[in-house]
């Protein structure tokens, strides 16, 4: 009896850790760039002192939902997104490198370009930085042309060029940050292949219907096991009543 107790238990907990990870991409539905966390549950044994005859419920993230978003226009030039296969290089808070498949591009006081969010964008040799200009132009290269304060509108300078890179999903994971880095820390080689889309920004890659479903479903798993949890103890509450009869 304790072993259904146990099992159903585990197996409850485990599907509200699921419901949070469905909840955390219904949650990203409409963020620029956002990657679904992908979720399953297996059955573990209980390893001890004895024979494992115990099995409980483990939810685990196996990995990350890779799959493209849709492409959005916005009409506004400092908006970009890559083009196929490939990410744009930032600096992530903790000082590495990390990877975004669009941004929203702005000039700081100081002159750094950096993402919506704040990061910097990563260049040839670090973060970039825009001398004062009127205008910036951001080629499919990534390459950033200034139209600078006083020049005319056909003279542009090319400043530098946004890195670009394109490795193999099996070496790249989604962090905790929210953005993806490389599996082993090491910063990936520029790709002269990647192209970017200027006035657009791609959306995120969750399937509504797809994670209400799971939720929906991971829901009635909960109700099942609080079932079996009630019957584990209805049939123990027999057992003693036996006892005490006999």
């Amino acid at each position: 009896m304790d072993k259904l107790l146990y099992v159903a238990m585990t197996g409850a907990s485990q599907n509200a850790l699921a419901q949070k990870a469905h909840a955390n991409n219904l949650a990203n539905i409409s963020t620029s760039g956002f990657r679904a966390d992908l979720e399953q549950a297996r059955a573990m044994p209980v390893f001890g002192d004895s024979y494992p005859a115990r099995v409980y419920a483990m939810s685990e993230r196996p990995g990350t939902d890779f799959t493209p978003g849709a492409l959005q226009e916005t009409g506004r030039d400092m908006d970009v997104s890559i083009e196929g296969d490939g990410w744009i290089a930032v600096q992530a808070p903790d000082g590495n490198e990390a990877y975004v498949r669009t941004a929203s591009l702005t000039v700081d006081a100081l002159g750094v370009l950096r993402t919506g969010n704040g990061l910097p964008v990563m260049g040839n040799a670090g973060p970039i930085a825009v001398p004062p200009e009127q205008k910036v132009e951001i080629g499919q290269d990534g390459t950033i042309s200034i139209r600078a304060l006083g020049e005319a509108p056909n003279v542009l300078a090319e400043v530098d060029r946004i890195k670009l890179v394109n490795p193999d999903t099996a070496q790249i994971r989604k962090e905790t940050d929210g953005l993806i880095h490389s599996r082993t820390g090491q910063p990936f080689e520029a790709d002269a292949n990647v192209r970017l889309n200027s006035g657009f920004l791609e959306s995120s890659n969750v399937s509504a219907v797809a994670e209400m479903t799971s939720m929906l479903a991971l829901s009635r798993q909960f109700e099942l096991h609080v079932k079996m949890m009630n019957t584990a103890k209805e049939g123990s509450e027999s057992m003693a009543r036996i006892m005490q009869v006999s």
